[in-house]
């Protein structure tokens, strides 16, 4: 189904739900960008339509994990560029440092669609730091002096030189991928936190060189070398890689719209 026909249909569903619901309730309108492991469960990401912003579907467990039961998507796994209605609050707990999230609401989700590479690109804004420094890392006091709106822990990079290495120690079986990536006129090799490309990876898979990458950043962790004053921080993760097409570099698609009004 094409995306005009996708915008015809939504603008029918929310005129029925607000018939029903009494104009309180619209889904959000999502392209999946990322669905990462958080403790065994998962970190969905992505932007909403109507606005261009990003969004954070998160649960009210303590770190906002969201459980394969909270996806009400008939038994599937939302996947990467997926183009979902997902019932959601206007926000969430931000849980001291995150901009992005909104509480997961009763009710079914609904996949319309799929998002092309090309309909992600308006989305990239050419920054010189990746989530705000230079460093692997963001502290938790970094991300309070900002004003709530600039407190973003999540952002779509273009790369068109991405590397990836397997830094799994030779003494154990289970591979550790990571992206290198330029942030400041520095070289970050971060963790990658998509399983189902880390699968992809481990069984041979060649990854192209020209990418987008959702990063985001985790919520506080401190290793155990670091010493006992230090706090916690937010590491940088690739939670998503998404290859580019060829005609990337050439022509774009329509950029892709929500009009349910």
């Amino acid at each position: 189904m094409n995306l005009s026909r996708i915008i015809v249909l939504a603008n029918s569903l929310k005129q029925v739900l607000r018939r029903r619901t009494g104009g309180t309730t619209v889904p959000a309108r999502l392209i999946v960008l990322a669905n990462s492991l958080k403790h065994g469960d998962s970190c969905l990401a992505g932007i909403e339509i109507s606005t261009g912003k990003w969004v954070r579907p998160v649960t009210t467990l303590g770190d906002g994990r969201v459980r394969q039961s909270d996806m009400k998507l008939g038994g599937r796994v939302p996947q990467m560029l997926n183009i979902l209605d997902i019932p959601l609050d206007a926000t969430g707990p931000d849980f001291g440092f995150e901009s992005e999230n909104r509480t997961i609401l009763p009710g079914p989700w609904h996949l319309q669609g799929r998002a092309s590479p090309n309909d992600l690109l308006r989305y990239v804004k050419p920054s010189h730091y990746i989530l705000h420094n230079h460093r692997k890392y963001v502290t938790v006091e970094e991300m309070k002096q900002r004003p709530f709106a600039e407190r973003t822990t999540l952002q779509l990079v273009r790369v068109g030189n991405f590397t990836i290495r397997d830094t799994k120690s030779p003494s154990k079986e289970k591979h550790n991928w990571k992206g290198v990536i330029s942030s400041g006129g520095r070289a970050l090799e971060l963790s990658i936190t998509d399983p189902v490309l880390c699968d992809k990876l481990s069984k041979g898979y060649k990854l192209s060189t020209s990418c987008l990458l959702t990063m985001s950043l985790s919520m506080p962790y401190k290793p155990p070398e670091w010493k006992t004053d230090e706090p916690p921080v937010c590491w940088k993760l690739i939670a998503g890689i998404i290859e580019l097409i060829p005609a990337a570099s050439g022509t774009q698609d329509s950029p892709v719209r929500d009009d349910r009004k």
